[in-house]
């Protein structure tokens, strides 16, 4: 047996109250809409079976209207024939004729009346479906957000985090130590190029010295 035990229970449903107090919403959407497919399934084999039980009404209405046509010229042929005694069993022919004429058509206004019914219900139903299988969807939707949600809320509030964090700062104290003793070798070797320079720059100022005694020697000559 599903969730629901009538047809109007589920048409007449209101879905949001009903997951408001739900303890599983998620089950109970599951379980609406497979009570409402089957449901809707069943709607439509009854209205086959109308559609169908509908198409022999009219054709024995047809037959039933066509009785009366027939045993009412009968009956015309046969008072011109004096037989005014054939004429009455045909009226009375005629007679039954029309009362069954009047029950088909009320039978068929009853099947005409219950295919509407069935077919606004089928309409209600599907609209009923829609709205099931939009809140599911929003449902499965909100269940992920929350699970990452909360995914993040218990990495956050764990120490995990925190002693991660005093690591990598531990770490970067580290590389500063070692940037800082790459720098001070950077130095030793910036005061030994600039005395090496400095002994580079007098021998060079020396041979111009030299170079420029000569010329001025050969000048003078």
């Amino acid at each position: 047996m599903g969730i629901f035990s009538r047809f109007s229970d589920i048409v007449n449903a209101n879905i949001n109250a009903m997951l408001d107090k739900a303890e599983d919403p998620k089950k109970l959407v599951r379980l609406l809409i497979q009570e409402m497919e089957e449901t809707l399934v069943e709607l439509r084999s009854n209205a086959a079976r109308h559609i169908a039980e509908r198409k022999t009404l009219e054709m024995n209405l047809a037959n039933a209207k066509k009785n009366v046509l027939d045993w009412a010229e009968k009956a015309e042929l046969a008072l011109t024939k004096d037989r005014e005694d054939l004429a009455r069993s045909a009226l009375s022919q005629k007679q039954q004729a029309v009362e069954q004429e009047v029950l088909l058509e009320e039978e068929l206004a009853r099947y005409n009346e219950a295919l509407d019914s069935t077919n606004d219900d089928a309409t209600r139903l599907e609209q009923k479906m829609v709205e099931a299988r939009l809140r599911q969807k929003s449902l499965l939707a909100r269940k992920v957000q929350a699970q990452t949600r909360l995914k993040v809320k218990k990495q956050l509030s764990s120490n995990k985090v925190e002693d991660a964090l005093i690591r990598f700062e531990s770490f970067e104290k580290k590389v500063a130590l070692i940037e800082s003793e790459v720098e001070s070798y950077d130095l030793g070797l910036t005061d030994e190029q600039s005395v090496a320079a400095q002994f580079k720059q007098m021998a060079r100022d020396e041979s111009i010295d030299s170079e420029l005694a000569l010329l001025k020697q050969k000048m003078a000559s």
